[in-house]
C-alpha cells in the first residue's frame, strides 16, 4: 500500500466539491441538502445513493455503499485509494507527492524493462520478410491487423536470434534463463520460443510478464506452449487481458470470463470488449480477489467439453461462496467461444449471452450426469445433490421455484424438500455465524447498533470523542474500543475530526474495513449531543448490570462474611442512580 501526507490529501479533498466529482462520472438530482443519483455499485433501478455537498460524503441507502469523493473514484474506476488521489488533484491542477512505483515493481524494474525489450523485438520480426508468412497465418484464421496490434502479437524467430541479441547487450544469462527466455546447455544458450507466434501475457497492472507462442509452419506438440512460471509470471495470479478490458467492464457493468487466450482475443476482435480469460480451466484466490474489484456481474463461458462444464461447476461454487453475481453461458456445436464467433458471429454469441442461465439451472442438469432418475437410488442422490447446491444461493424465489419444480417432477412432497433445505441452510449459517467479525456479525444487538452508533458519532465531531472520554473512557469489547482508540488518535494528531477525512485516513488502517461498515450502517444524520450522551448512558449502565452480576457471582462463592459485606456494599454503591433493565 502506497502511503500519502495525510495533510496532502485533505488539502486535495477540500479543493474539490463531491457533487462535481461524482457528477461527472453518473447523473445526479438535487432534493432539499443533497444529490441523489443510480448508485454505480449494485443494480440499482431507482436513486438510492445520496450525495452531501455539506459533509463531501456519499451513501447509498440500498447496498451500503460509502465514502468521500476518493473512495468512490477508486471503486468506481476500480483504481489504488493512491491512483484514485491523484486523478482527483489532477482535475484541480494539484500536485501530489504519490511514490508510483511499488516497492516490488522496483526490484523488477530490470525484468520488466526486459520483457518490454523481448516484445519489441517479437513485434518487429512480424513486420519482416520473414514474418509475412506468420500474418498470412492469423489473417487467415480471422486475426486481422487491428488485432495484432491490439494484443501486441509477435513472432519468434529460429537460430536463436533472441539470445544473441540479448547477449550482445550484456543481460545477465541467469536472469534470461529465470525468466523463461532461454536454455542454457553447456554447448551453449538457445531460445525457448522459436518459429511461434508470440502473444505477451501482462499482469493486472499491464506490464508483459510472460508469453504464450503457437506453433504456425507445422502443427507442433504441444499447439500452445507458455512461459514457465517465474517469480514475475505466476499464471494463478494472471487473468488475461484484465488491463485492456477495465474500461469496457466498467461501462457494460459486467465481464466475460472464458478459459482461453484466443477466445478472449476473439471476443475482443469482434467488438465484445468486455472479456477476460483464466487461461486454464480453475481459479484461484488471487483471481477471485481480482474478479471481486470489478463489482460486476460475471458472465462465465467456459469451454463447451467435458472439462470446460466440469469447471464451470467448479468455479460456479467458488464464485457462488464468494456472493459473487454470475450467470452461466454454455455454447453448443462448438468446442469454445473463439470457434463459435468463427462459425456463427458476434450477434449469435450476444444471443446467448442474453439467454444466459442461472447457477441453479445450470446444477439441475449438472447433477443428471451418470445417474438414472428412473432409480429410487439415483434419484434420491439427485436430490439430495440439488438441495446442497442450493445452499449457497441468497435468492430466496429461485429456491422456491426450484423446490417446487422438484416437487412437481418427481412427485416428492414440497415440504419434505424444503424442511431438508432448511436443515442444510441452519448448518451452514451456524458455520458462519462463528466466523464473522464481532463488530460486524451482531447485526441484530442493539448493543453493537449502540455501540457503533456512538463511534459513528465520535468520526463526525471531536465534541463527541471528548464525550466519549469524559463520560464512557472505554468499551468494554476489544473490537469497538480499537475502533475508538483510533479516532482518538487522529483527533490528539489533528486536533479536529471530519468524516470526510477521517474516511481517508482509514485507508491506511488495520480497521478499514471495520471503520467503513459503520459509516455504511448507520442511517441516522439527527446527530446531537443530547442523542449522544443518552447513548453513552446506555453503554454505562450495561457495563454496571456486568459489574453487578459478577459481583453476586463472587458472592456465591465468598465464605468470609466480612468480604460477602464489602462486596454487597459495592452492588449498593453501583445501583446509585438506579440501574434498569435495558433490553439489548
Amino acid at each position: 500500500m502506497t502511503f500519502i501526507d495525510q495533510n496532502e490529501i485533505n488539502k486535495i479533498r477540500s479543493s474539490v466539491s463531491i457533487v462535481d466529482i461524482i457528477s461527472s462520472y453518473i447523473p445526479l438530482t438535487q432534493k432539499g441538502k443533497n444529490y441523489f443519483g443510480v448508485c454505480p455499485f449494485h443494480e440499482d433501478h431507482a436513486p438510492s445513493m445520496s450525495v452531501s455537498e455539506e459533509k463531501q460524503i456519499y451513501k447509498c441507502f440500498s447496498c451500503g455503499a460509502a465514502g468521500n469523493v476518493f473512495t468512490f473514484v477508486e471503486n468506481y474506476l476500480n483504481v489504488s485509494f493512491s491512483e484514485a488521489v491523484s486523478l482527483i488533484a489532477d482535475k484541480v491542477g494539484l500536485s501530489v507527492s504519490i511514490p508510483t512505483i511499488k516497492k516490488k515493481d522496483i526490484q523488477y524494474k530490470e525484468e520488466y524493462e526486459l520483457m518490454n525489450f523481448v516484445l519489441k523485438f517479437y513485434q518487429n520480426n512480424l513486420n519482416t520478410e520473414i514474418g509475412k508468412t506468420a500474418v498470412s497465418y492469423l489473417e487467415k484464421r480471422g486475426v486481422l491487423e487491428e488485432t495484432i496490434q491490439d494484443f501486441s502479437l509477435g513472432l519468434a524467430l529460429d537460430k536463436n536470434r533472441l539470445s544473441r541479441i540479448l547477449k550482445e547487450k550484456e543481460y545477465s544469462l541467469k536472469m534470461l534463463s529465470d525468466l523463461g527466455l532461454i536454455y542454457e546447455y553447456e554447448d551453449g544458450i538457445y531460445d525457448v520460443f522459436q518459429n511461434r507466434i508470440m502473444y505477451p501475457i501482462h499482469n493486472l497492472d499491464g506490464q508483459v510478464v510472460g508469453f504464450t507462442a503457437r506453433c504456425y509452419l507445422k502443427e507442433e506438440t504441444p499447439k500452445y506452449l507458455n512461459t514457465k512460471e517465474t517469480y514475475i509470471f505466476k499464471k494463478g495470479t494472471i487473468l488475461f487481458n484484465y488491463h485492456r478490458a477495465r474500461d469496457a467492464i466498467r461501462l457494460s457493468k459486467e465481464v466475460i470470463l472464458v478459459e482461453g487466450n484466443m477466445d478472449a482475443i476473439r471476443l475482443y476482435s469482434v467488438g465484445i470488449k468486455n472479456v477476460i480469460a483464466l487461461m486454464g480451466t480453475s481459479v484461484t484466490k488471487e483471481q477471485i480477489e481480482a474478479l471481486k474489484k470489478l463489482r460486476c456481474k460475471i458472465i462465465l463461458m467456459l469451454d463447451n467439453d467435458n472439462a470446460g462444464e466440469n469447471a464451470t461447476f467448479s468455479i460456479g461454487n467458488r464464485l457462488e461462496e464468494e456472493r459473487i453475481i454470475f450467470d452461466i453461458v454454455r455454447l453448443s456445436g462448438e468446442k469454445d467461444p473463439d470457434s463459435y464467433v468463427v462459425q456463427n458471429g458476434k450477434e449469435a454469441l450476444l444471443e446467448n449471452i442474453k439467454n444466459a442461465i442461472s447457477f441453479v439451472d445450470f446444477k439441475l442438469n449438472y447433477f443428471k450426469k451418470n445417474r438414472n432418475l428412473n432409480d429410487a437410488t439415483d434419484l434420491a442422490e439427485y436430490i439430495k445433490a440439488v438441495l446442497n447446491g442450493l445452499k449457497n444461493t441468497d435468492d430466496a424465489i429461485l429456491k422456491e421455484i426450484t423446490l417446487q419444480k422438484i416437487a412437481k417432477e418427481y412427485n416428492i412432497s414440497y415440504d419434505v424438500l424444503k424442511e431438508q433445505l432448511g436443515e442444510k441452510e441452519k448448518k451452514i449459517e451456524n458455520k458462519v455465524c462463528l466466523k464473522t467479525n464481532t463488530v460486524l456479525k451482531d447485526k441484530e444487538s442493539g448493543y453493537d447498533k449502540v455501540c457503533m452508533k456512538i463511534l459513528f458519532y465520535m468520526m463526525n465531531s471531536k465534541i463527541f470523542v471528548k464525550l466519549y472520554q469524559t463520560k464512557l473512557g472505554l468499551f468494554p469489547t476489544k473490537e469497538h474500543r480499537a475502533i475508538a482508540n483510533e479516532i482518538v488518535y487522529y483527533v490528539e494528531k489533528n486536533k479536529t475530526i471530519n468524516l470526510a477525512d477521517f474516511i481517508s485516513y482509514a485507508e491506511n488502517t488495520k480497521l478499514k474495513q471495520e471503520i467503513m461498515a459503520i459509516i455504511s450502517n448507520e442511517k441516522d444524520t439527527n446527530i446531537t449531543e443530547e442523542s449522544m450522551l443518552e447513548l453513552l448512558e446506555i453503554i454505562r449502565k450495561k457495563i454496571k448490570k456486568e459489574e453487578i452480576k459478577k459481583l453476586k457471582e463472587d458472592i456465591k462463592t465468598e465464605w468470609d462474611v466480612n468480604k460477602k459485606v464489602a462486596l454487597l456494599e459495592k452492588i449498593a454503591e453501583l445501583k446509585k442512580g438506579s440501574v434498569e433493565n435495558e433490553s439489548y
